[in-house]
């Protein structure tokens, strides 16, 4: 699988695992986790949510440009992988919940959150733009795509695992105390504490508070603090995990750094350039950083639509969700391990479609290939929407405890086979388009603009996630189908978009 690569590729896609697991950890339990903690509702969970995520992806931006200035990428990815430690560690530290003093420990969390984020902006644009330097070398020039596949890949072998260890953690603690687990109950205990439930509701409450206690329940408000104490806190140590995944990865990458390009060394091998190359490289920069830009515009819409995989789709998971597969009981976050495990298990299919058809000479271009994403991605969430519409699911005021709704009945709710189709297609849109991104960043971007260049594609992802909130506050107002049709209409602009500067892309490519 390795053969025609460079003897780089794996040892920088095993030392991003580490940060992989960690975004999945997020990815799954974040919001989920400021609901069950603050009780936030999901417009303000939302506003963190995609506040953080923006941060993760703009920080790259600023991270490119201290290892462009100093020409040390090995250097400050080694920095970004102990300071995602540390944030990781933050935010694993248990405090009280109800929390005392909410605005002191939201500010709190919010702190841990920054600083796993600026580990993350000096670490994953840089380690990417090393990557990108290896297919520089002739010899493997024409595998770039290819190799940012595998890449991609691999890097999602430990995200596969991070849903499922962060609710074995948070079960286990659940269990410890004598509780189990259930996704609607820390909605219905912020309720009960606020004095919101409707009758209907607090019926449910307190049948679903026997049903979880393996003590007998007689005071149903200590009952709603010691469950969301223990709930809360079980989270707290979910986080925790990634910092082992963190030291993985930074075991892995020191072993292995000699493995990657030397920066230094590749411009001093290209500063005997004569004056005339440099003033006619000086008008192709300007059109590779033109043509660069209006594409990272366009995918600004694909990551405001995918990137609802951990609010949205997270919260529909939860709400409106059968969570039960034949006789196998399953949590709302465990549906964050489908897309890392599709991305795994279809990187090779997609792999093996693209050289069915470079052999026929019928290889659609990169940008071409990222306007074909954002069309299946618009397919994606059609799916979703005609779902959402034949289940006939109501608005999110009527199940929302905390509104004076109710819990949707286990017979109403939708299959959650439902969700799964959604993000195996949402996965093979992913592949299209995120790691051949990177890939035609890589290669169009001028070679002292290479780290600044990744982080302006992550930089567009930024933008992206901080239009994610906006999801939120449409999952709260209008039909849920409704919500679903917003991102098919987003990714179809993409879509068109790409397809309107397509030969403009692939000549600027060339």
């Amino acid at each position: 699988m390795f053969k025609q690569h460079p003897k780089g590729l794996l040892a920088a896609a095993l030392a991003n695992m580490g940060e992989r697991f960690g975004f999945y950890t997020m990815m799954a339990i974040l919001a989920l986790f400021l609901q069950a903690k603050f009780g936030l509702d999901g417009k303000n969970a939302g506003y963190i949510y995609s506040t953080f995520y923006f941060s993760i992806y703009i920080l790259a931006f600023v991270g490119g440009l201290i290892a462009d200035k100093t020409r040390n990428y090995k250097g400050t990815i080694l920095t970004g992988l102990v300071i995602m430690a540390i944030g990781y560690l933050l935010i694993a530290i248990p405090s009280p919940t109800p929390t005392p003093n909410k605005t002191l420990f939201i500010t709190l969390t919010c702190i841990g959150l920054f600083v796993i984020a600026f580990g993350n902006g000096l670490f994953k644009g840089n380690l990417q733009a090393l990557v990108g330097q290896m297919y520089d070398n002739e010899k493997y020039s024409k595998m770039r795509d290819s190799g940012f596949s595998l890449f991609y890949m691999f890097i999602n072998v430990g995200a596969i695992f991070a849903p499922f260890a962060a609710v074995g953690v948070r079960n286990w603690w659940l269990t410890r105390n004598g509780f189990s687990y259930n996704s609607d109950l820390p909605s219905l205990c912020h309720a009960h504490l606020g004095g919101t439930l409707a009758p209907d509701a607090a019926e449910s409450f307190t049948k679903l508070a026997s049903e979880v206690s393996t003590n007998p329940v007689t005071d149903l408000t200590a009952f709603a603090n010691e469950y969301l104490n223990v709930f809360a806190t079980g989270f707290h140590y979910a986080f925790g995990v990634a910092i082992f995944a963190m030291a993985i990865s930074l075991t892995i990458y020191i072993i292995n750094k000699k493995h990657l390009p030397d920066a230094k060394k590749v411009a001093s091998a290209k500063s005997s350039l004569d004056s005339s190359t440099i003033q006619m490289e000086a008008k192709e920069v300007k059109q590779r950083i033109y043509a660069l830009f209006a594409v990272f515009a366009v995918v600004i819409f694909f990551w405001f639509s995918f990137h609802q995989n951990g609010l949205t789709l997270t919260f529909f998971a939860r709400d409106y969700t059968f969570l039960k597969i034949g006789s196998w009981d399953i949590s709302a976050e465990i549906f964050q391990s489908m897309n890392p495990f599709f991305v795994v298990f279809l990187t090779p299919v997609i792999l093996a479609l693209f050289g069915w058809l470079r052999a026929k000479g019928k290889e659609p271009s990169t940008p071409k290939k990222i306007a074909i994403g954002m069309g299946i991605a618009a397919l994606g969430f059609a799916v979703m929407a005609i779902g959402s519409y034949l289940y006939k699911l109501p608005l999110f005021s009527s199940v929302d405890s905390e509104q004076g709704g109710s819990p949707l009945a286990l017979g109403l709710r939708a299959t959650p086979f439902l969700l799964m189709g959604t993000y195996f297609i949402l996965t093979v849109a992913e592949l299209f388009i995120s790691p051949l991104g990177i890939s035609f960043v890589s290669k169009v971007a001028p070679p002292k603009y290479q780290g600044i260049m990744q982080g302006g594609w992550l930089g567009a992802t930024a933008i992206g996630n901080q239009l994610l909130f906006i999801g939120a506050v449409l999952y709260g107002s209008i039909p849920i189908w409704m919500v679903w049709t917003v991102f098919v209409v987003a990714c179809s602009i993409s879509m068109l978009t790409m397809i309107f500067m397509l030969k403009w892309l692939e000549r600027v490519a060339k």
